[in-house]
């Protein structure tokens, strides 16, 4: 089974991207199972069922940022893949921490990015891009030629070994080299390892702690006119 994690910011398009490599995949036969990775809502799971008839669920990471818990439900989620007999498992997460890469290693990492949401975004999102297999530009029909050249580039520069697909992904423009990329990528294995390395140190914020200022937590903090360090408690 191959497994495709699919990342990128909020209204990228990733679910248009993947309904469209769902319609090709079961068109060509396959056995497809679709997971939705969301912060407090999402309907796209019954969206999957009810136009491609295929098994689809969905997880609410509530207070847990959803690169982490796409983290903690992987290895339930391949399982609950297999149980299906599916060839293809498609993880579509929220990715809103520009911090954390959420692909794993021995499975295709698939990052979204609207060419529309500005020149500099490819050198903003970290991890998510700089880790990805394939990096699916969307909209390219709303900006110009020029635009998407220097898009490119910042791409490029940001990701070098990144394969660049620019697609129109409403009409399904560009969508036949994305399928041709996952179908080449490999099956996953037992040996389920995050690719690339969890940020440093915990932080206090992520666990609850509302205080304001930097001299109110502990770990790796920030003030304003000097650097990063650590602070013990």
């Amino acid at each position: 089974m191959k497994v495709i994690i699919c990342a990128g910011p909020p209204t990228t398009g990733k679910t248009t991207v993947l309904k469209q490599v769902t319609k090709r995949l079961v068109g060509a036969g396959k056995q497809v199972s679709y997971l939705k990775i969301d912060v407090q809502y999402a309907v796209e799971d019954e969206m999957f069922k009810k136009e491609f008839g295929i098994p689809a669920k969905k997880v609410y990471s509530g207070e847990l940022c959803p690169d982490h818990c796409n983290v903690m439900v992987l290895r339930d989620a391949i399982e609950w893949a297999v149980e299906n007999n599916s060839d293809y498992l498609l993880v579509e997460t929220a990715g809103l921490c520009l911090r954390c890469s959420p692909y794993i290693e021995g499975s295709m990492g698939m990052v979204v990015l609207e060419a529309t949401s500005g020149m500099n975004l490819p050198r903003k999102i970290g991890p998510m891009l700089t880790l990805a297999d394939i990096a699916v530009v969307t909209k390219i029909d709303l900006i110009s030629q020029a635009e998407r050249e220097v898009f490119r580039a910042r791409i490029m520069h940001a990701a070098s070994d990144t394969y660049i697909c620019e697609t129109n992904a409403l009409c399904g423009i560009g969508i036949d080299a994305v399928v041709k990329k996952i179908n080449a990528s490999p099956d996953v294995t037992d040996s389920l390892i995050l690719r690339g390395n969890p940020p440093v140190g915990t932080c206090t914020i992520c666990v609850g702690k509302k205080e304001i200022g930097w001299q109110q937590h502990f770990g790796v903090v920030r003030p304003l006119e000097s650097d990063i360090f650590y602070r013990g408690e």
